[in-house]
């Protein structure tokens, strides 16, 4: 029996796991010192960088020193925090996520959900690169909900999935509720959470992903969705040894399995897709670039908006790799925040 081919990484002194192109995301928590991420881009944007050239060998992933400036986009000016709200039930696994509600309060507000990385495996809401920018959308007016759901390998593929479709199923269902604009739903993600929201993005309910959470009259549909360096194409093998994650995950035997078919975002593409904006590192050594560009391209040659900005000098989660990654953490932040403001506003 052949087994899928899976990479090795040490990164931040823990050995990492990558399924045929997914690794375990070793990001920082909103309860820990961070940094976070405009640069202009058109459909492909590459910032070029004054640095060094990005290094041959894998970058040694060491956590930047962060200022004042970078931490303060942690800061989340909320109005209101609602914590561990209850979404949707999987069997008798209560699913939660957070709420946090902005001071501008004019009409119906847009909504922003985040999802956290982790290999499908481990993470949590409150942790990843992309809290960084909870703070910089709650301030600009947004609604913003980090999601939990259910982990691997106590849950197979499409748990996950399922999990994240109830969650904007739940939304809408309580629009009223929440003063929320159900027409108006972005998403955002890192490493297996951009994975998720891309799929989130391309799939609907012909690929028979909703799952049984609750809220089975509602829409799981988004307008607007950033994937910062997911997988998009779970079938191609990378180098390295043989690991039991794509079984512990996907509960795939081999790469030609087709539960990889199932689970790529790249599988669903259509023409109905809502706009894309895909951020990936130029050295990222756990998810190629490669599979942010398929994405994209494919996007593009159904005709849906997308945008692909490749940050220099970057590795998995934009850690430096050769250089200073450009555009930054903060700049980063910008992007996503600008990008959700052009689409949903």
């Amino acid at each position: 029996m052949k087994l899928v081919p899976i990479s090795f990484a040490l990164y931040a002194g823990t050995l990492l796991l990558a399924c045929p192109l997914v690794a375990q995301e070793k990001t920082p928590r909103l309860d820990e010192k961070s940094s976070s991420p405009s640069a202009n881009a058109s459909d492909v944007a590459e910032v070029k960088s004054d640095a060094e050239p990005a290094q041959t060998n894998p970058p040694s992933e060491r956590a930047p020193k962060r200022g004042i400036k970078e931490l303060a986009a942690l800061a989340i000016d909320a109005r209101k925090t609602e914590r561990d709200v209850i979404y949707g039930k999987a069997g008798d696994v209560g699913l939660k996520m957070d709420l946090y509600f902005p001071k501008k309060t004019d009409g119906k507000l847009p909504v922003t959900v985040y999802v956290h990385g982790g290999g499908w495996q481990s993470g949590d809401k409150a942790s990843g690169v992309g809290v960084m920018a909870i703070g910089e959308l709650v301030q600009r007016g947004y609604l913003v909900a980090s999601v939990n759901y259910r982990l691997a390998p106590a849950y197979k593929f499409p748990a996950q999935i399922e999990d994240v479709k109830c969650a904007i199923r739940f939304l809408r269902a309580h629009a009223s509720d929440y003063h929320l604009d159900s027409q108006r739903i972005g998403v955002w993600g890192g490493s297996a959470g951009g994975h998720l929201v891309a799929l989130l993005g391309t799939s609907d309910e012909k690929a028979s992903l909703e799952g049984t959470g609750g809220w089975p009259n509602q829409s799981s549909r988004v307008q607007a969705v950033v994937d910062m360096f997911g997988p998009s194409d779970l079938t191609v093998e990378s180098g390295g040894g043989h690991t039991r994650i794509s079984e512990a995950v996907f509960g795939a035997t081999s790469s030609k399995d087709e539960v990889l078919k199932r689970a790529s975002p790249i599988t669903y593409v259509t023409n109905d897709d809502p706009p894309f904006l895909i951020l990936h590192g130029d050295q990222d050594r756990l998810v190629p670039l490669s599979q942010s560009e398929k994405l994209h391209q494919l996007l593009k040659a159904a005709g849906v908006s997308s945008k692909l900005v490749v940050v220099k000098n970057a590795g998995h989660s934009f850690m430096p790799a050769g250089g200073t990654p450009q555009p930054n953490r903060i700049e980063l932040t910008h992007i996503i925040a600008d990008f959700f403001d052009e689409k949903l506003k």
